[in-house]
């Protein structure tokens, strides 16, 4: 067994689900892993079991580049199944398990890269900031924030930072493989709507009902059709795949286009509009009773630039009687495609990959990166993955039997090896 699959096996059979136990078990078997190597990791965390790792590796350069990534996982129900979530098994080639795809693979890249390293007594081209954090699958409120507000000088002198989303391979013609690189991301709006009302007997005829008032401002924003907006890392992405595909794809109807190319088309999909989709509600305690106050959950996403129209058009749509308030809030990162760094991430991808069409695009998700952000460092998403052509990379992602490619973690390894010494 490879290094990189067995430390992706070892890091998947920590239970790091958020909500959960925590990471400190996962956390402690990075530190232990990055001492061995002779480098020194830095330790700390706000609650407990709520465990970071960050630690330098000095390069050859003191400008410093910040590789990041999340120690925590998503909820997983091991009868969904074929192979249990937690147990790191390697079947059909794959390592199985909650956050081998996101992002437990990317992680143990890292970590074996750095090995590798110390056996060979290889430097980086630059500083390298190694950071693996708690809480990015909820609020990072425990993880990359904490990181930026209490401890900013551990990520002196990073200019570019490389993370999760992006690097890994779809396939677009019998000679060439798309690999879209992130250069950027929609902003978040984790919103907590509350309406307010008369409390009364449940038999009374209707006169201020909060659950009602709650349906209907929900009902507004769930129905409101956002309007497309072409920002300039998806108009980018759209030219980029026209020239690939040898075919015009038309700017005026990119929801049709994108439903006609498939998983081509999944690249941009969800990037070409804002969006809000109501996720919980909160209301009551008893049938016969009018609660005096119904709340709802929001999970807003905002394109780059537009996140003042975002939020004067949910505004509108919630009317005068629904107060708003953000659970979490984190504006749209971008980073420049017409930069040298970009062109030293494709040309990485190339190296080891002929077939390899590198392109711009942008994240509808959201990572740590916009955390990173507030201190100037500019994000790509870039986690290199050669994936066969039968494997939903975009399902993997919060979804069952999530698994990761041996062959594509190898490669993964090999493409940052060029990237960062090379």
């Amino acid at each position: 067994m490879s290094e990189v699959a067995r430390i992706c096996s070892d890091l998947i059979r920590f239970d790091t689900t958020n909500p959960g136990p925590g990471e400190r078990p996962a956390a402690e078997y990075v530190a232990e892993l990055l001492a061995e190597t002779g480098v020194e990791p830095v330790v700390f965390e706000s609650d407990r079991h709520r465990t970071n790792v960050v630690a330098r590796i000095p390069g050859d350069s003191d400008e410093a580049l910040l590789m990041h990534g999340h120690l925590d996982v998503v909820p997983a129900v091991a009868a969904d199944w074929r192979i249990h979530p937690f147990s790191g098994e390697i079947e059909d080639g794959c390592v199985w398990g909650r956050g081998a795809v996101d992002m437990k693979g990317t992680l143990s890249m890292t970590l074996a890269l750095v090995r590798d390293w110390a056996r060979r007594g290889v430097r980086p081209k630059r500083d390298l900031v190694l950071a693996f954090l708690a809480d990015e699958e909820a609020t990072g409120e425990y993880g990359a924030k904490l990181a930026v507000q209490r401890h900013r000088e551990l990520f002196d002198g990073c200019t570019e930072a490389i993370s999760e989303s992006g690097g890994y391979s779809v396939e677009a013609t019998p000679d060439a493989r798309i690999y879209p690189v992130s250069v950027g991301e929609r902003g978040t709006a984790w919103m907590r709507l509350t309406a307010h009302g008369i409390a009364g007997h449940g038999s009374r005829p209707p006169a201020d009902n909060a659950v009602a008032e709650i349906c209907h401002a929900l009902s507004r924003v769930a129905s409101y059709q956002w309007p497309i907006r072409l920002t300039p890392g998806v108009a980018a992405l759209v030219e980029s795949l026209s020239d690939i595909l040898g075919e015009s794809i038309d700017a005026d109807r990119l929801e049709k286009e994108a439903e006609r190319l498939g998983r081509i088309g999944r690249l941009f999909e969800a990037q070409i509009r804002n969006s809000a989709n109501p996720t919980m509600l909160e209301a009551g305690y008893k049938v016969n009773v009018v609660p005096g106050t119904a709340t709802a959950y929001v999970d807003g996403r905002f394109l780059p630039g537009y996140r003042d129209e975002f939020l004067e058009t949910i505004d509108r749509l919630l009317g005068p009687k629904i107060t708003r308030e953000f659970v979490s809030f984190g504006d749209a990162p971008s980073a420049p495609l017409d930069s040298p760094f970009f062109e030293q991430l494709c040309a990485a991808l190339v190296a080891e990959d002929p077939a390899a069409r590198p392109v711009p695009y942008v994240m509808s998700g959201g990572t740590d990166a916009k955390s990173f952000d507030t201190l100037g460092i500019k994000g790509y998403g870039f986690a290199p993955l050669m994936l066969s052509p039968d494997l939903d990379y975009y399902g993997m992602f919060h979804g069952v039997d999530e698994r990761v490619p041996v062959e594509g973690l190898e490669f993964g390894v090999r493409v940052l090896d060029r990237l960062l010494v090379s």
